[in-house]
């Protein structure tokens, strides 16, 4: 076991790992951090996508130890941003389960592409899977933050 320090939300914790444990492990069962939700477990369907100095990545493929150093933003990190109310708006979310990857994933995009297309949207959008409701709401959600930040559709 080694203890590890890492930043999240803007607070550096501390958790005693093993080198084997994954992010989202350390973050949902030390740190009580639990909207990094668990998935698939493999990296494909988002459910626990976090951001690592502002970009997104599933918590589930990467080790703790990988985090150590880095800037950790979470689901609960992301509270009252322009995403999180553009969900609730545009009805992009139905059981929740994967609202916070996709939250966290669309955050990123509209911050570093402002001026993101269609094109682009689909692709970040690709990322993460969501089972209850259509990527429309979703697409709309992220489309409505660009417009109110004045980029492109």
């Amino acid at each position: 076991m080694e203890q590890v320090y890492l930043h999240v939300n803007g607070r550096t914790q501390g958790a005693v790992i093993r080198m084997a444990d994954t992010l989202l492990d350390t973050l949902r069962n030390q740190l009580g951090l639990t909207g990094a939700k668990r998935g698939c477990e493999n990296g494909d369907c988002g459910a626990c996508t976090v951001l690592i100095d502002g970009m997104p990545f599933k918590s589930c493929i990467m080790l703790s130890v990988e985090a150590a150093g880095r800037e950790i933003t979470t689901a609960e990190g992301l509270q009252g941003v322009p995403i999180q109310q553009a969900f609730i708006e545009k009805w992009a979310f139905q059981c929740g389960y994967c609202t916070p990857g996709f939250i966290t994933n669309c955050h990123a995009l509209v911050s570093l592409h402002p001026d993101a297309d269609d094109r682009v949207i689909e692709n970040w959008l690709q990322s993460n899977i969501c089972r209850c409701t259509s990527y429309q709401e979703i697409e709309e959600a992220v489309k409505s933050v660009l417009r109110k930040q004045g980029g492109a559709e």
